[in-house]
């Protein structure tokens, strides 16, 4: 995927108009409601795939923001192929099907499907539910995000832990004191006290 597609995005806006919109569906008429819908709602830039060959190539080449998918009575299979869509572009996907059961509206939410619509497919709706599946969107990559963080913060923090253990040891000192050598030594050479850490751990494993 292009970097567009590949990279957490900032956060987006259901106000702007200038919001460029996928629409995923092989039968015209039925993309032609969606259309009709966004276009009332005063989007313009509108794009119509016809056909899900090639999905993915087609949107890292058009980089929508918002995909919006309509798969009428779609098999399991077709289904599944667009749930890898979703989780691939990190972009907010609205999914409109006509019938659906448990498990299926379950691999949705787990494929980070922003709006999953069944049999609700009318241009008065359209508008609603792409302003949801942006705030869904945004709500779920905040969270995302934070995780992220979270984890890296506490990988961060065993690295130091244990190349002050590793410090401690070697000089007989203080913890106190082997935070300060790491932080002194972060400063001089203008890097992270994690990365200055994970240094130390690995001269400390290639002595052993």
């Amino acid at each position: 995927m292009g970097p567009r597609l590949a990279e957490l995005m900032p956060k987006f806006s259901s106000q702007d108009r200038s919001t460029r919109i996928a629409i995923v569906d092989e039968n015209p008429v039925r993309s032609a409601i969606i259309e009709t819908g966004l276009r009332e709602a005063g989007y313009a830039d509108i794009v119509r795939i016809g056909e899900t060959a090639a999905l993915l190539k087609r949107l890292d080449a058009l980089e929508p923001d918002v995909v919006l998918i309509d798969l009428e009575s779609p098999s399991r299979d077709v289904l599944e192929s667009m749930f890898t869509v979703s989780r691939t572009v990190r972009r907010p996907v609205a999914m409109f099907v006509d019938q659906s059961d448990t498990a299926m509206i379950e691999a949705a939410v787990d494929a980070g499907v922003s709006a999953y619509i069944v049999d609700g497919l009318r241009k008065e709706r359209v508008k609603a539910i792409l302003d949801m599946a942006i705030s869904r969107f945004n709500a779920f990559d905040r969270l995302r995000r934070e995780l992220a963080e979270a984890r890296t913060q506490l990988e961060e923090r065993k690295v130091i832990d244990r190349a002050k253990g590793i410090l401690m040891k070697a000089r007989a000192i203080p913890e106190e004191e082997a935070y300060a050598l790491l932080r002194r030594a972060a400063m001089n050479e203008n890097r992270r006290i994690a990365d200055v850490a994970q240094s130390i751990i690995t001269a400390a494993d290639l002595l052993r």
